[in-house]
């Protein structure tokens, strides 16, 4: 069992596909979208709970850099999962001792709404991070500021994707930075610091 003292972090985030919406993976900046989930990994994991849905090009990410630290996972890292997905899962998937298997629903979006909601709807979320994506970073965005109206909300506009377009919608309430900072390790570090 996940300890429930630490402070949960939602994460959202994925590397767009380009036979998917163009307008993702056009303006998505790859390097930045890995740089930012490994700096968000280090930083939050050993001190706080990380929270995400698996997707195949983030979740091999986090499985790295928890690798090489000495926490113990079960308390610091949750996955949520769709059984609708189950022949494409990462083998890095089954390394996570926390794993939140949702079931299948009639079809791929009733599946994916019925694990976003239960990821979102069932954590005490203190900060929502939302990083490159696509369509479903919005879907995800919505839920969780429905949930967690009172959560700290960070979309990293600077890894491009659905992440700079929900920055976009409303710049005036987030913080510049997560438009122009690329040294995301010291970013998570000042604006997570009193939070985790």
């Amino acid at each position: 069992m996940a300890n429930d003292s630490l402070t949960k972090v939602f994460l959202s985030a994925s590397i767009p596909y380009p036979d998917r919406d163009r307008k993702f993976y056009d303006t998505a900046d790859i390097i930045s979208i890995r740089d930012a989930v490994r700096a968000l990994a280090t930083v939050v994991i050993p001190k706080a709970h990380l929270v995400w849905g698996g997707h195949p090009s983030i979740t091999p990410l986090i499985r790295f850099i928890v690798e090489r630290m000495n926490v113990n996972l079960r308390n610091h890292v949750t996955l949520y999962q769709s059984l609708f997905f189950e022949e494409y899962f990462p083998s890095d998937n089954f390394l996570f001792e926390n794993i939140v298997l949702t079931e299948r629903r009639g079809n791929r979006e009733e599946s994916l709404k019925l694990m976003r909601n239960k990821l979102i709807g069932e954590n005490d979320f203190k900060v929502g991070i939302f990083i490159g994506g696509m369509e479903g970073i919005n879907d995800e965005y919505l839920i969780f500021k429905e949930k967690h109206p009172s959560a700290l909300i960070l979309p990293i506009a600077s890894t491009g994707a659905a992440a700079s377009f929900l920055y976009e919608s409303q710049p005036e309430i987030f913080d510049i930075r997560l438009k122009s900072d690329y040294a995301y390790m010291s970013l998570f570090r000042d604006l997570l610091d009193d939070l985790i």
